[in-house]
């Protein structure tokens, strides 16, 4: 067998081919017995086809430009050649014709692949003209790539959703520092008492951990996971809209934590504030637990605890997204129509107002875009009209003029799809943008600024008024009168879309009139508007406001805005005349602001099934707390009887039977009446809790129960912070078992269920040991 070459020749092989002027045989005597040369692969097999292809014609053509050394080297070579014999003459001669065929192969398999491809535009051409649904696959290019225009835009700088940074910005560090030193110090001694150190570091992009906060683990009940292709099909059901591009996430429960959640609805329905600490304490991390208790002192007016709250909520959720959800990017979107998302929507409106309440305007921002990140289509709770204030107050005004050109050339084919473009606020922030632009570049003509400004007078006259009022900006009486610049208080007599367009018209005037309270900014806002009353009167309709109207149709679109009022009712509740009294007088929670329209879950029984229990405490525990309370079995019997009798019971009484034993052994007469009476109009209903008592609003404290730590009606700041989740292990199980529990009087318990049921005499026979509790209940219960 010939010998085979190795890699080193193979590749010198394939150099002198590329050169296309000599045939590889000549190289060496031996290659007579050898095979024909391989074929060389890549780049210089089409070199060498290409050359083999033009034939010795070219050869001279293409040597002219070389350089004369090699020229005089590809001389020698034929010359050696011509002194050799006949044969090996002629086989470089051949070699030549034997590879013109493989190059014409080629060629026509080029022209076969180009010809085919032809066919292929065709037969896709004739299928989109008989299926016009397969030209959706050219529009989801499209949206495609605006949505990664739309994602550089949205995407979230980490570095400013630090709040504390920018107050250094403003105070320095000295005084930020002495503020949190005064606030620790306030809280500082329930700590010590709660014995917690606070020593531990926890790492956060959304807020700033306080070492006193008790260690999370990594999800807390909360996971994240990406929704299937059918649940984003029947989430969005025009697939060309640019939402469907979009990858949609959502936060998922565990049994524990829906368990949680559970119990807390019962305390929320409840009105009770202290039924919420005892929540927390099974749960510290439980998000719409601390949004409730932040609301909670934020009608106290204690703001600092309240966005500490918030700040834990927002980081309860943070660790649900680690290794699977990025919140920064811009890319990737929440579901709102899930009731597990939306607490986090709500904290993030929470946290952008209180930044604003704080001067943090900067980080209000950064924080706005994010919120505005997760659902950019419907913006749940509208935080576009945040935007257009803080963008241009923190000087983010070139942000702004981005989003409203990415959104202005597009038409909002699909409805419930939010177009800024569209808004009255966007529009006048945009002139702002634009005359701040112009102020900074130098330029003395303000040409685009004003014709923006025009723009937005004439598509939304009702702000005009509104800012001038706010700004004691003078306009000529003609204008005042004009019929476009009424002012309406209430939605009376308009209709929905025009109800918003007003609502927003208030809101903007009175959220931005700061921004132009300056000399410049008055002065260039009343010669703009006493300049076009000429144009409104001439004014039929307005490309802008129909198309604000048109959108504003959506039921869905309307929701937000009366989301973003009720959650802000204490700033802007002169615009609830707004809202429909439908929506007023619906079913609303703290935890919860109106729901949208088309939610795919909310917090009911089937949202619950198959939560964990988590107040349900050990039966056997019970049975030997009760069995040392009462030793007798007949009397326990009945006892638990009137407990199960009452499922409200299990709510209120987080000790069980064992509590209510308790309770109404220290009762006084009046009360136990009180409660027996409720008791036996709540078995006869199918049962209802402790009329008045068990910690609900109005009722009695709850004594007499070991198990659960001592509680106030609103704990001190930072209280809550060390108070660690109570587990309820083997060995704590152990320990209750061993605490001793005094009997109580057999007399007293039999007494108290005859009157209930109504039945049967008091034992005439008392125990001896029972002789001495008789003696200090003299009084006894008739």
């Amino acid at each position: 067998m010939p010998a085979r070459i190795n890699k080193r020749q193979q590749r010198e092989q394939e150099e002198l081919l590329a050169l296309g002027n000599q045939p590889v045989v000549a190289v060496d005597a031996d290659s007579e017995e050898e095979p024909a040369p391989i074929a060389p692969s890549g780049f210089a097999a089409l070199s060498n086809a290409e050359d083999d292809h033009d034939g010795p014609e070219s050869g001279d053509e293409t040597s002219k430009p070389t350089k004369a050394k090699k020229a005089k080297k590809k001389k020698k070579k034929p010359a050696a050649s011509d002194a050799s014999t006949s044969p090996q003459q002629a086989k470089p001669a051949e070699a030549p014709k034997l590879q013109q065929p493989k190059s014409a192969k080629k060629g026509k398999g080029k022209e076969k692949k180009k010809d085919g491809l032809d066919d292929l535009d065709t037969a896709l051409a004739e299928l989109s003209q008989k299926y016009p649904e397969l030209q959706s696959v050219a529009a989801s290019s499209s949206s495609a790539t605006r949505n990664a225009s739309l994602a550089s835009l949205l995407s979230v700088s980490v570095s400013n959703l630090d709040a504390e940074a920018e107050m250094r910005k403003f105070f320095g560090a000295r005084a930020v520092i002495a503020a949190k030193s005064s606030e620790t110090s306030s809280s500082g001694g329930s700590k010590k008492r709660r014995g917690i150190a606070p020593t531990q570091t926890q790492r956060s992009q959304l807020t700033r951990p306080n070492p006193s906060w008790s260690m999370i683990k990594q999800r807390e009940g909360l996971s994240s996971r990406p929704l299937t292709d059918e649940e984003v099909q029947q989430k969005i059901t025009d697939r060309n809209s640019p939402a469907a591009g979009d990858k949609w996430w959502t936060v998922e429960y565990s049994k524990r934590y829906k368990g949680v959640t559970k119990t807390f609805m019962q305390a929320v329905l409840s009105g009770d504030p202290e039924a919420l600490w005892r929540v927390l304490q099974k749960l510290p991390w439980h998000g719409d637990t601390l949004l409730q208790l932040a609301e909670v002192y934020r009608h106290q007016e204690e703001y600092s605890q309240a966005v500490e709250y918030v700040d834990r909520a927002l980081f309860s959720y943070e660790r649900a997204f680690l290794g699977s959800y990025s919140f920064t990017n811009g890319l990737n979107r929440l579901d709102f129509n899930r009731v597990e998302n939306r607490p986090f929507f709500l904290a993030l409106h929470r946290q952008v107002t209180d930044l604003q309440r704080r001067g943090c305007i900067r980080t209000a921002f950064e924080f706005g875009r994010l919120l505005y990140s997760l659902e950019p289509w419907s913006d749940p709770h509208g935080v576009l009209f945040h935007l257009d204030f803080v963008s241009i107050k923190s000087g983010m005004g070139q942000w702004l003029l981005d989003v409203y050109t990415e959104f202005s050339g597009a038409k909002t084919a699909s409805e419930d799809h939010l177009n800024p473009s569209a808004l009255p606020g966007w529009a006048y922030a945009r002139a702002l943008a634009l005359f701040a632009r112009e102020k900074a570049g130098g330029g003395q003509s303000i040409g685009s600024s004003t014709d923006a400004l025009k723009q937005a007078m004439l598509a939304f006259p009702e702000v005009v008024p509104l800012l001038a009022d706010k700004c004691d900006i003078s306009l000529s009486p003609e204008l005042r009168g004009h019929r476009a610049l009424r002012i309406h208080t209430d939605g009376i007599g308009l209709s929905p879309a025009q109800s918003v367009l007003h609502l927003l018209s208030h809101l903007y005037a009175q959220r931005s009139a700061p921004l132009w309270k300056s000399a410049s900014h008055m002065k260039w806002f009343e010669s703009t508007a006493n300049g076009i009353q000429q144009s409104l009167n001439a004014q039929r309709s307005n490309p802008t406001r129909e198309r604000f109207l048109q959108m504003y149709a959506s039921t869905t679109l309307r929701y937000s805005v009366y989301r973003h009022i009720i959650v802000l009712e204490q700033s802007f509740r002169n615009l609830t005349p707004f809202i429909p009294r439908s929506v007023l007088l619906a079913k609303q929670l703290a935890c919860d602001p109106l729901p949208p329209p088309t939610a795919s879950s909310e917090y009911n029984d089937a949202f619950f099934a198959g939560a964990e229990e988590i107040f349900v405490r050990p039966r056997r525990r019970d049975a030997r707390a009760l069995e040392r309370l009462i030793p007798d079995a007949g009397v326990r019997a009945q006892i638990e009887a009137l407990f199960d009798a009452n499922p409200g019971l299990a709510g209120q009484l987080p000790g069980g039977v064992v509590q209510l034993v308790q309770m109404m052994a220290e009762m006084p007469d009046e009360a136990l009446d009180d409660m027996m009476l409720g008791l036996a109009m709540g078995a006869r209903e199918g049962g209802v809790g402790v009329p008045g008592g068990g910690g609900m609003p109005g009722g009695l404290p709850m004594e007499g129960d070991d198990d659960m730590p001592d509680m106030e009606a609103m704990p001190p700041r930072g209280a809550a912070d060390a108070a660690p989740a109570l587990l309820e292990d083997e060995n704590e199980e152990d320990e209750d078992e061993e605490e001793y529990i005094a009997p109580m009087p057999i007399r007293v318990v039999r007494n108290l269920l005859n009157r209930f049921w109504g039945g049967g005499e008091a034992a005439a026979d008392v125990d001896e040991s029972d002789s001495d509790a008789e003696e200090r209940d003299h009084d006894g219960v008739d």
